[in-house]
């Protein structure tokens, strides 16, 4: 009976992963007719100086003693106390002086944070995320306002990675200082990005560089040719297609992809160069990486710190928002969402149980 209960549990899982498959693919398919306006979604702001007040007073909920608790709370009360009347005195000053040259310095005194996030892919898929929230704060920016951005990425192509670092020229253009951290890695594309900002921070072993240019593709000519399948490839134009999977390359070919590879090789270079001058391009474009302290000698990094430890420095002296856009997902792509996380939890309760069987 135990033997025909589990076979039964088995097909009854079976039918549950074939129909989730099938609501996948159906999902898939939807997806793929989304309509031609692109994504709609939202712009999401969050004050970070408030998180993280609410995290260090959960902790000293716990720490601090009672008395020093009353004590600090005094304390601040008196101190919350007085900024609200200087505020209040502060405004009646304004009113009073509207128009003034005076006021409006004072208007647009206070710098602020705009902290924004961006996790590279091979193709730079969040691009599409970053030029909205860009602009987004874009006509909010002004002079000594700052944007971080926590950029983690190996690179990927290179029309992909120049539209993400133009986006951040943005930025620049606004008059508002652009401070990248990386944590983990800013690489070959990563670094395009970069390098365009005013300054450059890293975690202490993030991967740094691999300015280069690298292109790959196997070639199925002689596995056809050797079973008697002939390829036909007709272009209009000398070098409409110099290298091909499954044609036979030739010398003149390879010789113009190469020449294209070594003047994008050259762009990157020249775009390094301009936004980050106090590198020395010639030694830092070999295709290396390095890690961030070597990255810091060869000014490929300006400083050292992880990009917790820069945000809450800066917390402490000015008010910080994260910016995020969040894409608003059809009904399809939340069913496929919901049935890929169910196939999920049942092929790991499957492997579970097979694997409980195993055990003596």
């Amino acid at each position: 009976m135990d033997f025909f209960a589990e076979v039964g549990l088995f097909l009854a899982e079976a039918v549950i992963i074939v129909t989730a498959i099938i609501v996948v693919l159906i999902a898939i398919a939807a997806v793929s007719q989304r309509r031609k306006d692109g994504e709609e979604g939202y712009i999401e702001v969050r004050r970070l100086n408030d998180r993280y007040t609410a995290f260090h007073d959960a902790v000293r909920s716990f720490t601090e003693h009672a008395e020093t608790r009353k004590v600090r709370e005094k304390a601040e009360k008196k101190t919350a106390k007085a900024d609200q009347k200087l505020a209040k005195k502060k405004a009646k000053e304004e009113g009073s002086d509207f128009g003034s040259s005076d006021s409006k310095d004072d208007e647009k005194s206070g710098s602020r944070l705009f902290v924004l996030r961006f996790q590279g892919d091979i193709s730079a898929s969040e691009t599409e995320s970053l030029r909205e929230e860009i602009s987004a704060i874009a006509p909010e920016l002004r002079k000594g306002d700052e944007v971080l951005l926590c950029l983690e990425s190996p690179g990927g192509m290179v029309h992909s990675y120049g539209l993400a670092a133009s986006q951040l020229q943005r930025i620049r253009s606004t008059g508002a200082t652009l401070t990248v951290a990386v944590d983990k890695v800013a690489a070959s594309g990563g670094y395009m990005m970069a390098c365009v900002g005013d300054r450059i921070i890293s975690a202490p072993f993030a991967v740094i560089g691999s300015i280069g240019v690298l292109a790959q593709l196997p070639n199925f000519h002689r596995l056809l040719k050797k079973n008697d399948v002939d390829f036909e490839l007709l272009t209009a134009g000398k070098y409409k297609r110099t290298l091909t999977m499954f044609g036979e390359n030739t010398d003149d070919g390879r010789a113009k992809f190469v020449e294209d590879l070594e003047d994008t090789y050259d762009l990157f270079k020249d775009f390094v160069a301009i936004n980050r001058p106090v590198v020395d391009i010639d030694s830092v474009a070999t295709g290396e990486i390095w890690y961030g302290q070597r990255a810091v000698d060869q000014n490929l990094v300006d400083e050292l710190s992880t990009s917790d430890a820069y945000l809450q420095t800066r917390l402490a002296e000015t008010e910080a928002f994260e910016i995020r856009f969040v894409a608003k997902k059809s009904w399809q792509e939340k069913f496929g969402m919901a049935a890929g996380a169910g196939i999920e939890r049942t092929f790991l309760r499957l492997w579970q149980q097979g694997a409980s069987r195993l055990l003596p």
